[in-house]
């Protein structure tokens, strides 16, 4: 196990001097794009494209939408990293592994950290399209990426969990949505495994559970975001109601998609300020 961890480690250090050798210089902000909200990468003023085949050590999206590209460029006067896909635990990906790009581009020089997501709304006044702000998460996945052998050079053992999604920025989100006269609201996102979608038992669990939102991805990121010493914003696009009640009614990837590119339209309204500000 301690050489898996030595192999890791190396294969980190492989992966952010590969792509800085590449770069003219370091990024400041990592953006992570969840299904249906590739098209945020719009936004981008394109400097470098690296396809993750390419970098050591990164694992291969294989989820609708997820293109599965490392993106450098500038979005105004900041240099940004985005991810044109994740990586999830039902594709049989370890936590590790879906850690492994946040920690790569923590070396390449990033501090702050945008991460989005596709999620069911498990609150009842949620509607498709909507987005929210990630106030906390709950992890019911079983898993962690923090599990196993410990290196100083990944960041604390044992880091604090009761605050990871920066309570300023939440205001400054909330802000500009409102800015744009956009309907925002905060909540609690509820990470699971996956693939198949809750049951309507289920949903409602969660709901008591104290979930707004339910998804497949994102608390192994910000776990290992935390850890890395990240500062950290979250984004939820409501996909489809998931409450549970007696009007639930199916979900279909297609609508998934198609609401989830309305809501980033919604996040590409905010993107350019937010990144400016913060």
């Amino acid at each position: 196990m301690i050489g898996n961890l030595e192999e890791m480690i190396k294969t980190i250090e492989v992966a952010s001097d590969q792509i800085l050798s590449e770069i003219d210089g370091p990024v400041e902000y990592l953006l992570m794009l969840g299904t249906g909200l590739g098209s945020i990468a719009d936004k981008i003023e394109l400097e470098f494209q690296f396809s993750y085949k390419e970098i050591p050590g990164f694992p291969v999206s294989t989820a609708p939408t997820h293109e599965g590209n490392l993106l450098i460029g500038k979005i105004g006067r900041k240099r940004v990293a985005i991810m044109q896909g994740r990586f999830h635990l039902y594709e049989g990906w370890t936590p590790s592994q879906i850690a492994a790009p946040i920690r790569v581009i923590k070396k390449l020089g990033a501090t702050r950290f945008l991460v989005t997501n596709a999620a069911g709304g498990l609150r009842k006044e949620f509607n498709p399209g909507d987005v929210m702000i990630i106030q906390d998460h709950i992890n019911m996945t079983g898993s962690n990426p923090l599990i196993g052998p410990h290196d100083d050079r990944l960041g604390l053992r044992f880091p604090d969990m009761s605050d990871p999604y920066d309570k300023n920025l939440q205001d400054i989100v909330r802000k500009l949505f409102t800015k744009y006269d956009i309907k925002v609201s905060k909540g609690i996102y509820i990470g699971i495994t996956g693939p198949s979608l809750e049951t309507s038992a289920e949903r409602r669990f969660l709901a008591q559970c104290g979930g707004d939102a339910v998804g497949m991805s994102t608390v192994m990121e910000v776990i290992a975001a935390k850890q890395a010493g990240f500062q950290i914003i979250g984004l939820s696009a409501i996909t489809n109601k998931a409450d549970g009640g007696p009007s639930q009614r199916p979900d279909t990837i297609e609508d998934v998609l198609m609401n989830a590119t309305t809501a980033s339209r919604k996040i590409l309204k905010i993107l350019p300020e937010l990144i400016e500000n913060w």
